[in-house]
């Protein structure tokens, strides 16, 4: 998300950066640059106007233009004032209240609601500790129910059934006796995808929002629709009391257009972003730290607890441990290491939290294509065991079996075996540091992206 906004952006902001006078000529046409970049983002109109009058009122007062550094001084109120329109702090969910806390998803069909019911249940079971059931109170769309239920069971999350005879509203309160008998937490019900012009399913969902008095109603919309999505949420919360939005489908939204308007035309904070259709792509949306990546300064923080979450602790204290011992590194430690960086997103999804990315040539960017790491995993998974423990043996001969085996390449072996020399020789020099000192490494290359940075990410041979 924000590719293209960051991109106009950095090429304005790094004009100014380094400049130890601006006059305001040349902060009002930095300004004109950066309003088009916005509406090109698909940004609501009164959201741009809004956004660059405050810009404005504070770049040509006193705190820029008077500055020791007015450049970065400009790239400090530009960031604090896209921050302030997309919320300034992420905004937690209320669940102080008497189990279970009942969560209303509501959202238009086609909105990823469905799984972002699931990926909210995952959220809260493994980083809130919550006990969560979830229910589906949408009786027309076919297997919306069995759908529920099957995701259910991969996120772990208590399911309740139901069927699509049932009144929605006998089905919400039954999964309410439920979830207070089974001792839940939280209870998530999902509902129908309507249209905002539906009004008999408005007022289905207002009389499902009454009957059940949910403590958060979360209004889930696909990121993709820019301004409309704000346009569509703000009709959603004149019909019903939201207090909070989801964007889904953000991987695939390079504009961002509804992230910088949502909260200012519906009053409502953005608590999540979707990514992916897997479970773990949910993330609490941190304004804050939007506002850094859109102007290239990256989101490291959010790197570093992505890291903390997702890295298996287990198994990186055994390789710490084996490595410490003197043990060699071998080809399934380095698959377990990239197996759990797909499972952060792969390698273009920790790339795009770090700062810089806007002035990396489009050349390098464009060979990062999301297929590097799984095509290395099939590598690895093509070799016997005997071949993972002593790469070796790995001649000619077993290299183009390899390559067969796994639709790559001898090329492509080549250069993950010299990936895993790289890495062989890393671990090698940390021994001396024991296992802390390793673990400590093999966090920071998860942060840096990759084992070894990016070497060896080449495009696919032809």
């Amino acid at each position: 998300m924000f590719e293209s906004l960051t991109q106009r952006l950095s090429d304005t902001i790094n004009r100014l950066r380094g400049k130890g006078r601006l006059t305001e000529d040349n902060i009002r046409d930095a300004l004109r640059e950066v309003r088009v970049a916005l509406l090109e983002a698909d940004v609501a109109l009164p959201v741009v106007k809004a956004l660059i009058e405050r810009i404005k009122v504070r770049a040509i007062g006193h705190e820029v233009l008077k500055s020791l550094t007015p450049g970065q001084a400009l790239v400090k109120v530009v960031r604090d004032e896209l921050a302030a329109v997309m919320g300034s702090a992420a905004s937690d969910l209320q669940l102080n209240v008497p189990a279970p806390a009942i969560i209303l998803m509501a959202g238009l069909q086609g909105s990823g609601k469905t799984t972002t019911v699931a990926k909210l249940a995952k959220h809260l079971k493994e980083r809130r500790k919550k006990k969560v059931m979830v229910v589906s109170a949408d009786v027309y769309r076919p297997a919306a129910i069995a759908q529920l239920q099957t995701l259910a069971g991969q996120v772990g999350a208590l399911f309740h059934p139901s069927e699509a005879s049932q009144n929605p509203i006998a089905i919400a309160k039954s999964a309410i006796d439920d979830a207070r008998k089974s001792f839940a937490d939280v209870l998530i019900v999902d509902t129908a995808g309507r249209l905002a012009i539906d009004a008999a399913m408005m007022d289905e969902i207002k009389a499902l929002h009454a009957a059940i008095h949910p403590v958060e109603t979360l209004f889930v919309v696909d990121s993709m629709t820019g301004q409309d999505a704000a346009n569509t949420a703000k009709a959603f919360h004149d019909a019903l009391p939201l207090t909070g939005v989801v964007l889904t489908k953000t991987d695939g939204d390079a504009r961002g257009g509804a992230a910088l308007s949502v909260r200012y035309i519906t009053g409502k904070p953005i608590k999540f972003i979707g990514t992916g259709e897997k479970p773990d792509g949910l993330d609490v949306f941190h304004p804050d730290r939007a506002a850094g990546r859109i102007l290239d300064m990256g989101d490291v923080l959010s790197l570093v607890e992505q890291v903390e979450q997702q890295v298996d602790k287990d198994k990186a204290q055994k390789l710490a441990e084996k490595v410490a011992k003197g043990k060699k590194f071998d080809l399934s430690d380095m698959r377990d290491q990239l197996e759990q960086m797909q499972n952060m997103g792969g390698v273009g999804a920790l790339m795009d939290k770090l700062p810089g990315l806007a002035n990396v040539p489009d050349a390098v960017k464009g060979q990062v294509t999301g297929k590097e790491v799984p095509r290395m995993i099939a590598i690895i998974n093509s070799m016997t065991k005997k071949e993972r423990r002593h790469p070796d043996l790995i001649n000619g001969q077993r290299r183009a079996r390899i390559a067969r085996g796994s639709g790559t390449t001898p090329q492509d072996v080549n250069r993950l075996m010299k990936q895993h020399m790289q890495m062989e020789k890393m671990m090698t020099k940390l021994s001396m540091f024991g296992a802390r000192g390793i673990m400590r490494q093999i966090k920071g290359v998860m942060g840096k992206g990759g084992p070894g940075g990016f070497q060896g990410f080449g495009p696919p041979s032809q």
